[in-house]
């Protein structure tokens, strides 16, 4: 299996990764038989992250990135998460949905089968873009179908269940230059020029735009700090939330 993918060296998903770490390091508890359930795993890109937990298992419904995760040895299934999922009533001590509930009409189905799912004592640990006010191409990318307010994320998960232990926002200390750059892209029209599968039956996943070396070298290092802080308390800003719930059931 793979260690390291490119896609770790750019400076959103290495602090998307680190952050979530952090968080991570904080609920869940590695030991050999722990199971942990990736939900819209893709390509299997934290997949090697988050082996280090315990046994990971894939879920994912594009047959295109699901054949790369298989490339590199991952244990994954094709499968609609809307839909009631093909495992037992509580299978797993944790659950990942990293910037999926976002993609679906019927996030909620998501939530509550992933309830079912869980342990009890389990957690669930989700990422979502935040603020419909953000609304860019890359949303149109990623064909999302929303973006969430905080208010808005809590509410959902607690209503398929879970308790609600953390929500956090990330990209803090990017998020005034990121809305900038969105608002200023909105008024002059213009978008970049990037890959998607949802738009390219070539494509297995969406293209990261790029960023030159120095400023992802910098925004690396305002990634770590960031992390750093996510360790302490639950930034009042970003342009994405994480959230941990619970099943106490």
């Amino acid at each position: 299996m793979l260690n390291q993918i490119p896609e770790d060296n750019h400076w959103w998903f290495a602090s998307r990764t680190r952050a979530l770490h952090t968080v991570m390091y904080q609920f869940l508890t590695p030991a050999p038989d722990f199971r942990l359930l990736d939900i819209g795993c893709g390509a299997g890109n934290m997949m090697h992250h988050l082996s280090q937990y315990g046994r990971v298992t894939g879920l994912e419904i594009d047959g295109r990135p699901l054949k790369i995760a298989r490339q590199r040895g991952y244990e994954v299934e094709q499968f609609d998460a809307t839909k009631p999922m093909p495992f037992a009533a509580n299978t797993f001590e944790a659950i990942t949905a990293f910037d999926v509930i976002e993609h679906n009409q019927d996030d909620m189905a998501i939530l509550r089968d992933s309830y079912r799912i869980l342990k009890p004592g389990g957690h669930i640990i989700i990422t979502v873009p935040a603020f419909m006010w953000l609304w860019s191409h890359n949303d149109d990318l990623n064909a999302h179908v929303r973006r969430y307010a905080e208010w808005e994320l809590r509410r959902k998960m607690a209503m398929a269940g879970f308790e609600v232990g953390r929500v956090t926002f990330n990209n803090f200390f990017v998020f005034p230059l990121v809305a900038m750059l969105i608002l200023l892209r909105r008024a002059l029209q213009t978008k970049p020029d990037l890959a998607s599968h949802h738009v390219a039956e070539e494509e297995y996943q969406v293209e990261m735009e790029p960023s030159a070396p120095p400023v992802n070298a910098i925004l690396t290092l305002v990634g770590q700090l960031e992390a750093a802080l996510i360790g302490r308390l639950d930034l009042p800003i970003g342009t994405s939330l994480i959230a941990v719930g619970q099943k106490l059931g």
